[in-house]
């Protein structure tokens, strides 16, 4: 159910965005502020930076349009296997073998024998094998159908073999042992709240704010954290140096570090 509001949300937000924004030409020229604003609802926050970036290098180097170039889309920032496959097919039309973790899992599974559900072949292997069986003219829908049924059916830990189209034709369907839920990795948190959500407090505060210089960083720990105390001045430092870091946040003004201000890049 989650993963179904987040979709509704993205697919309410999106075409907002695309409205403010409809071209590269257009993102590239908007001051990176406006973009990151205009980015909320719509995930990572440092998404829309590099967003911002790819689209002033395609002006700057490619007239303001996405090469055709499966090799040349290489060369973009920001850009690997997959995006620059994904972009051929979803883009362009070409029908490109794109390879996700969805695609990876299912081919692996289909045409080699997995001992264990954690098992696959490598990514060079399945876009290999992919690229052999991609249908033609019919890339786009190909790809959709393949992440669908990795997402849903042909599931990571427990998949629903009982439920696959294709399951009697898979040489792992018998063989692949469960594996068991591994604990989750400590992820570095405040109060036992990740720190992530304390970088997208921090952005959304930012974005709030309509001050030149911005927030004074005492009034923003306040804000982001209720019982913020001096004790959590290099917390918060350290997280506003990663947000700058990723080219999100500016901090600016002298003196010490908590009485400086912080805003949008």
């Amino acid at each position: 159910m989650l993963q179904q509001t987040q979709v509704s949300r993205v697919l309410r937000i999106y075409p907002t965005f695309l409205g403010k924004f409809p071209t590269l030409r257009s993102l590239a020229s908007a001051p990176q502020a406006q973009v990151v604003l205009a980015w909320r609802g719509l995930g990572y926050n440092n998404r829309a930076v590099r967003l911002h970036r790819l689209a002033g290098y395609l002006v700057d180097n490619h007239a303001g349009k996405l090469p055709r170039d499966f090799d040349t889309l290489l060369t973009l920032p920001g850009i690997g296997r997959y995006t620059a496959a994904a972009l051929l097919v979803a883009v362009h039309g070409i029908d490109a073998p794109v390879v996700d973790v969805n695609i990876r899992r299912f081919f692996s599974r289909m045409f080699w024998t997995m001992r264990s559900t954690a098992e696959t072949r490598s990514g060079r292997e399945i876009e290999i094998l992919s690229a052999r069986l991609v249908l033609p003219g019919r890339g786009y829908a190909w790809t959709q159908a393949l992440m669908d049924l990795g997402a849903t059916v042909c599931i990571a830990r427990a998949p629903h073999c009982h439920r696959c189209p294709v399951g009697a034709l898979c040489l792992s369907r018998t063989t692949m042992l469960r594996d068991h839920v591994k604990p989750a990795k400590h992820e570095p948190s405040m109060s036992g709240v990740p720190n992530r959500i304390y970088r997208g407090r921090i952005v959304e505060e930012l974005r709030g704010n309509t001050g030149k210089k911005g927030i004074r960083l005492e009034l923003l720990g306040r804000r982001i954290h209720p019982g913020f105390a001096a004790r959590h001045e290099r917390w918060l430092v350290r997280l506003l140096g990663s947000l700058e870091k990723d080219g999100l946040v500016a901090v600016s003004g002298n003196g010490s570090s908590i009485s400086r201000y912080v805003r949008l890049a």
